[in-house]
C-alpha cells in the first residue's frame, strides 16, 4: 500500500457509524486523509463509533444513504477524491425478518451514491463494497472466484448482488471513460467476508465479548 497516496486526500465514508466504517474511519485519518462521514446513527448500543470517538476525527453527517438530494448535496459539497460505500443493511438475519429494508438500502442506497457521483466534475475514485454472499451458492467445497455468476439464496445476499448489478450498470453507462468536461470516475467493487475485531457490537455476530 501507498501510504503518502492517501495524506491530504479527502475520502468519504458512507456507513461510517458502523463497525468496519469506524475502523476506516481511524485508518485514514492516521494515514492523514480528510475523513467525511455520511451514514445512519450507529447501529449499536455500545458502539465503537461512540467508544472511540470518531466523530472528533471526521466530519461526520447523519443521514439515509437513500435520501438522493441529501446524498446529492454532500458529495457536490465534499467533492471527494475517493468514496468507499459501504453505507448497508448488512445482518442476514435481520434481512430475513424485513427484506424490503434490506433491498432499499443495499440496492436504491447505491444508486443513490453513483447517481451523485455523476455530477462530479473532477476525478473520483469510488469502491462500492459488497460481500463474498453475492455468487450463486452452487454447494462447491471450493472458493468462489471473482468472475463466478451473481446470486442469492437470501434476501442480504441477494440485495448485495442486486447493489453489483446496479454498479456495474452506472460502470457500464456513465463511468466507462472520460467525459467531455474532463470528468473522470473509476468504479470498482470490494467483496468483503465476515470481519472479527474488538468494538463489534453487532447483533447476530459469530463472536461478540461483553
Amino acid at each position: 500500500m501507498n501510504v503518502e497516496f492517501w495524506r491530504g486526500r479527502k475520502v468519504l465514508i458512507t456507513g461510517h457509524t458502523g463497525f468496519k466504517g469506524s475502523w476506516l474511519c481511524l485508518w485514514l485519518h492516521r494515514l492523514g486523509a480528510t475523513v467525511y462521514g455520511y451514514s445512519l446513527p450507529p447501529p449499536a448500543n455500545p458502539s465503537l463509533y461512540e467508544q472511540a470517538a470518531i466523530g472528533e476525527v471526521v466530519d461526520s453527517t447523519i443521514g439515509d444513504v437513500r435520501e438522493g438530494s441529501m446524498v446529492a448535496s454532500q458529495i457536490a459539497r465534499i467533492e471527494p477524491d475517493v468514496i468507499l460505500h459501504l453505507a448497508a443493511r448488512s445482518v442476514v438475519l435481520e434481512a430475513y425478518a424485513d427484506p424490503v429494508e434490506a433491498f432499499s438500502t443495499n440496492v436504491v442506497g447505491t444508486a443513490s451514491v453513483l447517481n451523485a457521483v455523476r455530477r462530479l466534475r473532477g476525478k473520483c475514485a469510488v469502491v462500492n463494497v459488497t460481500t463474498d454472499k453475492v455468487y450463486e451458492n452452487r454447494g462447491w467445497v471450493w472458493g468462489y472466484r471473482e468472475d463466478d455468476i451473481l446470486g442469492g439464496r437470501d434476501p442480504y445476499s441477494s440485495s448485495k448482488a442486486c447493489a453489483e448489478l446496479v454498479a456495474g450498470a452506472f460502470r457500464q453507462s456513465y463511468f466507462s471513460g472520460e467525459r467531455q468536461d474532463g470528468c473522470q470516475i473509476g468504479l470498482t467493487s470490494a467483496r468483503a467476508g465476515n470481519v472479527i475485531g474488538g468494538g463489534d457490537w453487532t447483533p447476530h455476530q459469530l463472536i461478540r465479548i461483553p
